[in-house]
């Protein structure tokens, strides 16, 4: 079995061997080469201790010298370079208390999270696999090396990759492994918000975000996203839904491209909606305001797991629009365009669109209409540069100052009057129109004097 090094990762290794070490690929860059992925990294390890590595090449860094790892700069590449270890016992389930280095590539091995993750490779020896790593690749399997128990208790973000690899390879979690998972599932509370938060992304920009459902099966959810938790929970009991409400928002996952902004909004579209439930004498439930409540409820998750300013506001901003029905005119698209963003539209209609494959097939023709329509529309009103916001106003401030109009509120409230007018009709989108003496009354307040 033959691996093709990239040309740094080589000499590093040669430069190693010359030198009288071991020295080997290994880990996920194996795992990538053997399934035909291409390694995002390519790291090393070696028996040679930190101080070796150091003296054989003349550009590195310390990165995690007391775990023995050194990144050995070529050219603009860094790899990342570390000496045999066993870790010793870890007491706040994430880090070892110590680090204790080793001349056994098995010994190193046996720590790693798992099989598939447990593999070296160099052009000398070919594959070393002591853990059936070659096995599970075959049988699509993700298994811990060794005892699970053991390894999740070690580092608990071990149960979060253990789903991630799930969905990002489309294989199952061994059995022993899922046992293990639901037994200590509760040791996240201990990981770092944006160390969740960086395995929950990476799970669901996935090609398959359905995995995302074992969070929930194996007791993951309950710790780290209680909220979708009461979702699995909710009945829907509605004729535009054949699902639960965390069973409809699985399954819009799949209809979104996987995109960070659009999988986060579809994972928390319907967030709200267990608090926001009544049922009619029907015994049909409602969820009014579900979305704006939904908008609150996320960003108060986002704020809980980490996540930065802009991937936040842009998400609320969708759960916040993403129920609004509006029929498919010019007019109408070009308010909410407004509304939402202008380049946030084309967003809210890809949300739009999950949202409607994963309900019932109830009016699903005529929502997907009125979807298509109203795409066709926002093309056309790009294309037409017609204005939907302030920015593409052909009055600004500085124009109602030359007139005599005060600096302040009350400039931004004529503004607001103007491009209500132009987005009702874009033909009135010139300064003779808006500023014309008796046009310009119509945009003051009425208290105006």
């Amino acid at each position: 079995m033959i691996i093709k090094l990239p040309e740094n990762a080589k000499k590093i290794l040669d430069t190693m061997h010359k030198a009288g070490f071991e020295a080997y690929v290994v880990g996920g860059c194996v795992r990538d080469a053997l399934l035909s992925r291409e390694p995002g990294d390519w790291d090393i390890t070696t028996n040679a201790l930190p101080e070796d590595i150091k003296k054989l090449f003349k550009r590195t860094v310390d990165t995690g010298i007391e775990h023995g790892t050194v990144t050995v700069l070529m050219d603009k590449e860094g790899y990342e370079v570390t000496t045999y270890r066993i870790d010793g016992k870890y007491e706040d389930s994430r880090h070892p208390s110590e680090v204790t280095f080793t001349k056994s590539l098995t010994e190193d091995m046996r720590r790693r999270d798992f099989t598939i993750n447990a593999m070296a490779y160099n052009e000398e020896e070919g594959l070393i696999d002591r853990f059936g790593g070659i096995e599970d690749l075959e049988n699509k399997l993700i298994r811990c090396v060794g005892e699970p128990t053991e390894r999740f208790s070690e580092d608990a973000l071990r149960i979060m990759r253990a789903v991630r690899f799930s969905a990002q390879l489309d294989y199952e979690i061994e059995e022993k492994t899922k046992e293990a998972i639901r037994e200590l599932a509760s040791t996240l509370s201990k990981i770092s918000a944006e160390r969740i938060q960086t395995e929950l992304v990476k799970l669901l920009v996935s090609d398959h975000p359905e995995k995302a459902k074992e969070m929930y099966e194996l007791g993951i959810t309950k710790v780290i996203l209680p909220e979708f938790d009461a979702c699995m929970e909710t009945e829907q009991s509605n004729p535009h839904h054949m699902y639960s409400v965390g069973e409809h928002i699985i399954k819009s996952l799949g209809y979104v491209r996987n995109d960070k902004v659009l999988r986060l909004t579809m994972l928390l579209h319907d967030i709200a909606k267990p608090l926001t439930i009544t049922t009619d004498d029907e015994g049909i439930n409602h969820f009014q305001g579900h979305a704006q409540l939904g908008a609150k409820m996320a960003h108060d998750i986002f704020r809980r797991l980490k996540f930065d300013r802009n991937t936040m506001d842009r998400v609320c901003n969708l759960i916040k629009y993403h129920d609004d029905r509006f029929p498919a005119t010019s007019k109408n698209v070009r308010r909410v365009m407004k509304r939402v963003g202008e380049d946030e539209f084309s967003f809210l209609l890809d949300v739009k669109y999950a949202d409607t494959m994963a309900q019932s097939d109830y009016f699903r023709e005529e929502k997907l209409r009125n979807i298509e329509e109203s795409r066709a529309l926002y093309e056309n009103v790009k294309k037409e540069g017609e204005c939907v916001s302030l920015k593409k106003l052909a009055v600004n401030g500085k124009d109602l100052i030359e007139l005599g109009v005060s600096p302040g509120k009350q400039i931004g409230e004529v503004l607001g009057a103007m491009l209500d007018d132009v987005i009702d009709e874009p033909s009135h989108n010139t300064k003779e129109y808006l500023l014309d003496p008796e046009q310009l009354k119509s945009f003051f307040p009425k208290d105006h004097v």
